[in-house]
């Protein structure tokens, strides 16, 4: 239906507006470490500031591996599961007061979107206009 060319654009397209959302929220977490420490200490879950640090990882370096075309199926499948984790441990809209449950259930649901598309990139790959497809070309 679509000549390769432009699904390739396509594909460099989706994979800067994922890679984006997950790059901006890792520095949002630098920038408000002490924030989001406390958020998640405030969910239950252990050592905090570990957790927090592991997140910021995970989302500054998978992002910035989406944007680069570069392991990207292992960023998308580690970004999938990063992300129905999330909804559940943070979105958890069945638990919620009547006044956040619509923002919950929206989030929820956002995040279980968004590992559907990190999927996707694990599935078919970033397209040939990135780091991966350079390398696959070249050889």
């Amino acid at each position: 239906m679509f000549p390769t060319t432009f699904q390739n654009r396509i594909a460099l397209v989706g994979r800067i507006l994922l890679g984006l959302m997950f790059v901006m929220s890792g520095f949002g977490k630098i920038i408000g470490f002490e924030g989001t420490a406390g958020y998640i200490g405030s969910r239950g879950l252990p050592l905090p500031e570990l957790v927090a640090a592991l997140t910021i990882v995970v989302e500054l370096g998978g992002g910035l591996m989406l944007l680069l075309g570069l392991y990207s199926r292992w960023a998308g499948l580690a970004l999938a599961g990063f992300s129905i984790l999330a909804a559940v441990l943070f979105h958890d809209y069945w638990n919620a007061d009547a006044a956040s449950h619509m923002g919950q259930y929206i989030n929820f649901w956002k995040n279980v979107s968004i590992a559907g598309g990190m999927l996707l990139v694990t599935a078919f790959g970033p397209g040939s206009i990135s780091i991966e497809g350079r390398r696959e070309a070249a050889a």
